[in-house]
């Protein structure tokens, strides 16, 4: 059997602890190599630009790499995910769900997924009950009114959200 490649897609803005479960788990259990792929939303209005969401992801996930002895790396996607599993030689799609509501769209997202290319699957890793609320978007709100995110995001991220609220 080959190497074990997972794509695990998102737009990370920032990169929380659920990402990071997710991350650690796929690691741990289903991947012998993990490409994050740090997603361009047009319908969405990050607060860190694509390249620091980039370089945010590869700094918080190399300990577990380490830990687990294993290929991490980010990169940035545009376009068809499944392209980009094909060209990354990724066998699946590694998605994590919070609730019964993401799993609708995750759904018909999957079977399209399926539809275009159906050597690359996506596996569902429900996320931890620790972060089944933990969204990005709370997270920056809850940030951009003075909250306290530290337990929903690391350390430096917190601190560079921070950062980038104090400036606007």
């Amino acid at each position: 059997m080959g190497e074990r490649v997972g794509l695990y897609p998102g737009t990370f803005d920032p990169i929380t602890n659920g990402h990071l479960d997710i991350v650690e788990r796929a690691a741990a259990h289903l991947v012998d190599r993990l490409i994050i792929a740090v997603a361009i939303n047009a319908s969405k209005s990050p607060v860190f630009t694509f390249n620091e969401r980039i370089a945010m992801v590869q700094e918080q996930t190399a300990p577990l790499a380490e830990k687990y002895g294993i290929k991490i790396e980010a990169r940035g996607v545009q376009g068809l995910l499944v392209e980009t599993a094909v060209e990354c030689g990724a066998s699946m799609l590694i998605r994590g769900l919070r609730a019964v509501s993401d799993f609708d769209y995750e759904f018909q997202m999957a079977s399209m997924n399926r539809k275009l290319e159906d050597q690359v699957e996506t596996v569902f890793l429900m996320a931890s009950e620790n972060y089944l609320f933990v969204a990005s978007s709370l997270v920056k709100e809850i940030c951009q009114l003075g909250g306290d995110i530290e337990q929903f995001v690391p350390a430096e991220v917190a601190s560079a959200m921070r950062g980038k609220f104090s400036q606007k």
